[in-house]
């Protein structure tokens, strides 16, 4: 018998088709039902709880009652990381499944990934951090400087007190509508949560798509310039 993490078996939950829908529709950020989650996998209800009930006992999923109704979300953090992992690859090597529809633009522009902003947005957002020194970027591996701590000191946000043993504070995350990484971590949710407080976006119903206000898509840019971008 070989021994070691048993890697089979959890890439034998996240890919059955039905399960991987209810894992991606989780990766919004909130929790759902199991109705929700059979309607986001296209299955009936019974189909949809025994699925749910294989990715609770795998430690994908977590559950929690509320009067008479359950509802789903990721595990944690290092579940999401995963599986945003998967959707990167999956879309540097051309498996895509696209679905024509008016959100696509705005998806593409600005959305939540689990915690987080991503899609053109989120992007820009890194290279800007990058580009004026707030963060050091190594192949793959993103770390905070010491003018980025004081960058987000003036915005309000103690980076000090973001870093947490179960967490990175900043994680490279491979967007699969761009193609290049944007910001996740705990410092990653801290920007996110700071746009929100501030006021500068609102997530559509129903949906992932942020959309930012006219001031605070004005606000968002003078923020975050990228020279490259602001040049074009």
């Amino acid at each position: 018998m070989k021994e070691g993490p048993d890697i089979a078996r959890i890439a034998t939950l996240i890919g059955d088709p039905a399960r991987a829908n209810m894992l991606m529709a989780l990766m919004g950020g909130q929790a759902l039902t199991a109705t929700e989650l059979a309607g986001a996998a296209g299955v009936t209800l019974a189909t949809a709880s025994a699925h749910l009930s294989k990715l609770e006992d795998g430690g994908l999923l977590t559950q929690r009652k509320q009067g008479r109704h359950r509802y789903f979300a990721l595990a944690d953090s290092a579940v999401a990381g995963l599986l945003e992992d998967l959707a990167g690859l999956a879309a540097t090597r051309g498996h895509l499944r696209h679905r024509p529809g008016p959100r696509d633009p705005a998806l593409r522009r600005a959305r939540i990934c689990y915690d987080h902003l991503a899609g053109d947005f989120g992007v820009r957002m890194l290279d800007s951090l990058i580009e004026r020194g707030a963060i050091l970027e190594e192949g793959e591996a993103l770390a905070l400087t010491g003018s980025g701590h004081r960058f987000f000191c003036e915005m309000g946000i103690d980076a000090e007190a973001l870093k947490t043993p179960r967490r990175p504070l900043c994680r490279a995350c491979l967007d699969w509508s761009e193609r290049r990484s944007h910001l996740g971590g705990t410092l990653g949710k801290a920007l996110f949560d700071h746009i929100m407080a501030e006021g500068l976006a609102r997530r559509e119903p129903d949906s992932r798509a942020i959309r930012f206000t006219r001031e605070g898509e004005r606000r968002f840019l003078a923020l975050f310039p990228v020279q490259d971008a602001d040049a074009a």
